[in-house]
């Protein structure tokens, strides 16, 4: 057989495979990393979706980078800064008595009365606690619940130690709560509905949950555990958009060594003797390596690259039944001039999610494959913070838009055109005129976002966060420490622990077990 041209290759140049190339990297491997696009960043990459008109591909704010990818990557010297690192949020009202929430986890609000002022202090300081307690879950290996597997048995330690000290009644709320719904939390301790609707919609952006489903508070905590540039719980916009991210990871991890070939659609990967040696890319090229790991997700991962005849068939059972339904859909839209939102800031993130039962009415639709009457959304103007983003004058709008349904029952095109003009409605009833101003748009179904970035189920975090699939769940039972049944075959993407976002964290962590666990 022939020496491997490379130590390590990395499918997939998203955040989670630069983190993961970076980190391989430093630890003395040649690294190469295989994207299929042109620009590596996955999710984070920027695209002109209309002539002069450029936004964020998916996500369009970080509201957590890894701090280890961070500062190990000196993301900061390879070109990422902010054009706002504390970026407000404001509840739109369709009567415009908004409120605006400032700080890290919306330490100030403005526009709450005095008691509900003091109800969200308590809670939110219940909430940070709780966050503590599971944020440096994020940056370990989930156990395994079994002898000799390799369990971080000191960091757990310190974990548990750290748990103890909150004192028994805090620690039987804590456990509580864990698994309990937002919905819950909220209408017991808070009554302004705008208030409940935007942190409703802000613990369930991005999954297959509604306020009300089980499980879904944790995704409130993981939200409020979240750092950028050492700041707890921020919500930052890069300057040049999100595609500065993308590109200061793919500078930094290129500036230390790592290859990164991109238009490579790796088709393959090479199993001889039981063993993951390499891949074949969709031209036929084939290129050995002594370690390959997918950043992309577990399905196309095992299914499509590894194949079923490589796997027994209950792994490959358990691969075809992981939940990977995506919930939300992505709104860009090219606008002649600034909308007006009943006055609101537009250098601010808008939420429009009137209520906490707002959002779980919208979520209720996608459960019968259906489009939400009124769909919730979250919404970004890049071009209110700086230039560059459209024409002199003109605006554009990005919006993650609230729920989406990934099969629907009356075709794709029928779905597409129904949930662009009930989105449009929503928008027109928060921001008189802006129909109007509309040159261009574009609407990214779940279905369309499987079919560009290949996420299955366009489940942005590559399998759903549910209970059944977090920390040694994810992304199944047995798989949850970053190997695979093929030796030499790896996973780091963010169908792993911890998930996804924008964080790399999933990626350093698959990296910081190869580099355990395998020779350079």
């Amino acid at each position: 057989m022939p020496m491997p041209s490379f130590d390590a290759i990395v499918i997939g140049g998203g955040t989670n495979g630069l983190a993961c190339a970076a980190r391989l990297r430093k630890s003395g491997r040649n690294v190469l990393v295989l994207d299929a696009r042109v620009t590596p960043g996955g999710a984070a990459v920027a695209q002109d979706f209309a002539p002069g008109y450029r936004a964020p591909s998916l996500a369009h704010i970080v509201n957590m980078i890894d701090p280890r990818v961070e500062r190990e990557m000196d993301l900061g010297r390879h070109g990422l800064a902010y054009a706002n690192l504390d970026l407000a949020s404001t509840a739109v009202s369709r009567d415009g008595d908004h409120l605006v929430l400032h700080g890290a986890a919306a330490e100030r609000v403005a526009g709450l009365g005095a008691s509900e002022q003091q109800a969200w202090a308590d809670l939110r300081a219940q909430l940070l606690t709780f966050a503590d307690v599971l944020a440096p879950f994020k940056s370990m290996t989930p156990p395994r619940i079994a002898a000799g597997v390799g369990n971080e048995y000191m960091k757990l330690g310190k974990l548990g130690f750290g748990i103890r000290r909150m004192g028994k009644d805090s620690f039987r709320e804590f456990l509580r709560m864990l698994l309990i719904n937002v919905h819950d939390v909220l209408n017991d301790d808070l009554s302004d509905p705008r208030l409940k609707g935007i942190l409703a919609h802000d613990a369930v952006l991005g999954t297959w949950l509604g306020p009300r489903s089980p499980n879904s508070l944790i995704h409130l905590l993981n939200r409020f555990s979240g750092q950028v540039a050492g700041r707890r719980s921020a919500i930052a916009l890069p300057k040049g958009g999100m595609g500065s991210l993308a590109a200061a990871m793919a500078t930094s991890a290129g500036a230390i060594g790592v290859t990164i070939r991109t238009g490579a659609m790796v088709g393959g990967i090479v199993i001889e003797g039981d063993r993951a040696v390499g891949v074949t890319l969709a031209d036929g090229e084939e290129i050995r390596a002594g370690t390959v790991v997918s950043a992309i997700g577990p399905k196309p991962t095992f299914l499509n690259l590894v194949g079923a005849q490589h796997l027994d068939t209950g792994f490959v059972n358990r691969v075809r039944h992981m939940k990977s339904r995506g919930g939300a859909a992505k709104l860009h839209l090219a606008l002649k001039a600034a909308p007006d939102f009943r006055g609101a800031d537009l250098t601010s993130r808008l939420v429009l999610a009137p209520s906490e039962t707002a959002v779980e009415l919208s979520f209720n639709a996608v459960k019968y494959s259906e489009v939400p009457e009124n769909p919730v959304m979250e919404v970004i103007l890049p071009s209110a913070h700086e230039e560059g983003h459209a024409p002199s004058g003109r605006h554009v709008l990005s919006a993650i838009v609230q729920f989406a349904p990934h099969a629907p029952k009356d075709g794709p095109d029928a779905a597409r055109a129904r949930m662009l003009e009930r989105t449009l409605a929503v928008l027109e009833d928060h921001a008189t005129g802006i129909r109007g101003l509309v040159e261009h748009a574009e609407l990214l179904m779940p279905y369309d976002i499987e079919a560009r970035y290949g996420m299955a189920g366009g489940n942005w975090h590559h399998g759903e966060l549910s209970v059944e699939q977090m920390l040694f769940l994810r992304p199944f039972p047995g798989m949850a420490q970053y190997a695979t049944p093929i030796p030499g075959l790896w996973l780091a993407g963010a169908g792993c622990h911890p998930g996804g976002g924008i964080s790399g964290a999933a990626g350093w962590n698959a990296a910081e077990r190869i580099v355990k666990e395998v020779r350079a």
